[in-house]
């Protein structure tokens, strides 16, 4: 004897799932009822599983140095004050400081005054670094190519926030300092690195001071498109000597082209 059906119980599809081929969002789940479907209420548990473990993990620092190293890149290593994650979550401040001991640590390098330095910075994403930062920077030093800049060694910095870029900056007397740093994962995007371009960094900076390039991942903005935005920005930054909202994204990225300075 075949039971009823009841209406309640089968799964209705959105109007809005032809949509879904287009983005990552959680769009068009579905409905069971008044509630969502099992598997859609699973897939949300995982998303925010995988985010919270974008929060907590580590960087990935042998694996980062040793691919360095592979491509010719030196890099050292730098702790803000937040002396932990769970500090560095509680006192978002302390993430903005370099420690006194990472201080020294820069200011005795014997380092080149006026170059461009580059950070990774784990951010509330270590995952996004482990996996972006790298192939990010080597599509950058290859769209620098033609251009006068040149980079320091890396620097990786454990417990960071953007503004830490700003002391890391200042110590080592750079043109610019630019942070890769991991953002805040979403349901979606636990691997989002964002970046950020700070002409003639120096402590105190204000965050309307600096650029932001954002989403920077597989399945977001490409290694190539974001490097050719940073360093066109970054020409941009030397001609008015400033960044931040001084200066606009006015760049044209077409693929496997070079550099395109735009007449200002």
């Amino acid at each position: 004897m075949s039971l009823p059906t009841n209406k309640n119980n089968i799964i209705k599809k959105d109007i809005w799932s032809s949509f879904k081929e287009h983005t990552d969002a959680r769009i068009a789940l579905g409905r069971t009822g008044n509630s969502l479907p099992t598997h859609e209420l699973l897939k949300f548990g995982m998303s925010h599983a995988l985010a919270k473990d974008a929060i907590y993990r580590e960087l990935d620092i042998n694996k980062i140095q040793q691919l360095l190293l592979e491509n010719h890149f030196e890099s050292f290593i730098v702790n803000s004050k937040a002396i932990n994650k769970k500090e560095y979550l509680m006192n978002p401040n302390l993430g903005r400081q370099l420690s006194e001991n990472s201080m020294t640590f820069l200011k005795e390098k014997n380092i080149e005054k006026g170059n461009i330095t580059i950070i990774f910075g784990d951010g509330l994403s270590a995952t996004a670094i482990n996996i972006n930062a790298c192939p990010l920077l080597f599509e950058l030093n290859q769209a620098l190519q033609n251009t006068k800049f040149k980079l320091n060694p890396i620097i990786i910095a454990q417990q960071a926030r953007v503004a830490l870029s700003d002391e890391i900056g200042e110590a080592l007397q750079s043109q610019a300092s630019i942070i890769f740093i991991g953002e805040r994962p979403g349901l979606s995007s636990p691997d989002s690195l964002g970046i950020y371009l700070t002409w003639n960094p120096k402590k105190g900076k204000k965050e309307s001071e600096r650029n932001c390039i954002s989403n920077v991942r597989n399945q977001g903005l490409s290694y190539k498109e974001a490097a050719f935005k940073t360093a066109w920005l970054l020409i941009e930054a030397e001609k008015i000597n400033s960044s931040g909202i001084l200066l606009k994204d006015e760049s044209i990225f077409i693929e496997d082209s070079g550099i395109v300075t735009l007449e200002r």
